[in-house]
């Protein structure tokens, strides 16, 4: 398969909004019909200068040229990536139509490219360096260096990723918080069976002042940790929590059956490295003595209690902190 390879970030959007409307888009909703512009670079940047005049020259340009892009460079039959965050998966697809422009459409974005999409697949099936190059700081760029990767990834073509543990933690480290969210999932997920995943999940409520054990194995019942905050247990709130190392998305149905498993006084507590579906999580927001705890929000408690964890599993999750730059604060001239 011929054409460009173009990556894509929809960072303010509802992360299945874009696959289940078969569509990719950008914002900058004053620009109006990019259509109607005289197709030249100069007359994109002629025409943010109008709409955004405080915009510095360097940024203007940039963001002209993705406008400009988007509109007039991309072909029907090219290849888009769109790595959305909120489900951390990698939608690649192909582009189907040419430039629309929909004010109205309630997702935002109203820019459009109709695409038929073909694969979504797990971050870590990808290696390192071809998440560094869609991790671009624009919304739109051109995939080069790992194009051949990611065209494989779609036509089903095995390629083994690199393994992140043959990068050093420094290296890590010194990329963006994205790239050692991918580092803490993999590991994860690669050097844990399930059975040492939920001891895992057990040690971070530790952590957090809860008194936590693993269920036997073989007669769990779908729990697979009770925790509670008393030392022998008789105190309510118990806690009983289902944990999933998995990389898909968990429906309604799984939580209802953990919250079916909840007895009056209980707490349910569902732990995944994936992400929820929209419907599960409108019954969780149904039930107050439910909580859904997916990739994104594991980590986060990981990095808030990670100075309290074991030395073994501080050996599995080399971290080390570390400061970064912020976008969008500057100085003033």
């Amino acid at each position: 398969m011929s054409g460009n390879m173009w990556g894509l970030h929809m960072a303010n959007i509802q992360a299945a909004a874009p696959v289940d409307g078969n569509f990719v888009g950008i914002g900058w909703d004053e620009m109006g019909d990019l259509s109607t512009l005289t197709q030249t670079r100069e007359a994109f940047k002629m025409r943010y200068a109008e709409v955004y005049p405080s915009e510095k020259p360097i940024p203007l340009r940039i963001k002209a040229g993705v406008l400009y892009r988007f509109a007039l460079e991309i072909d029907v039959g090219d290849i888009i990536v769109y790595p959305s965050k909120p489900d951390r998966l990698i939608h690649i697809g192909i582009v189907e139509g040419g430039y629309t422009y929909r004010p109205e459409a309630l997702e935002g974005y109203p820019h459009r490219r109709a695409v038929k999409w073909v694969k979504s697949l797990p971050r870590t099936n990808f290696s390192q360096s071809a998440l560094y190059e869609i991790g671009a700081a624009v919304s739109l760029f051109q995939i080069t260096s790992h194009a051949d990767e990611f065209r494989a990834a779609m036509e089903g073509t095995a390629i083994v990723p690199e393994d992140v543990d043959e990068e050093t933690v420094e290296e890590v480290s010194s990329h963006m918080e994205e790239t050692t969210e991918d580092f803490i999932t993999k590991r994860l997920k690669t050097k844990l069976n399930p059975y040492e995943f939920e001891k895992f999940i057990a040690h971070l409520l530790t952590c957090m002042g809860y008194h936590a054990r693993v269920t036997q194995q073989s007669s769990d019942g779908g729990i697979d940790v009770i925790a509670h905050k008393d030392e022998l247990g008789f105190e309510p709130p118990l806690i009983k929590v289902q944990c999933k190392q998995t990389l898909e998305q968990i429906g309604r149905p799984k939580v209802q059956e953990l919250h079916g498993a909840v007895e009056r006084g209980e707490h349910g507590l569902f732990v995944t490295l994936g992400a929820f579906s929209h419907d599960a999580r409108l019954f969780e927001r149904s039930k107050p003595n439910l909580r859904l705890i997916d990739g994104n929000a594991l980590i986060e408690l990981m990095y808030t209690h990670y100075e309290k964890f074991d030395p073994r599993y501080k050996m599995l999750l080399p971290l080390k902190h570390t400061y970064m730059p912020v976008s969008g604060l500057a100085l003033d001239d």
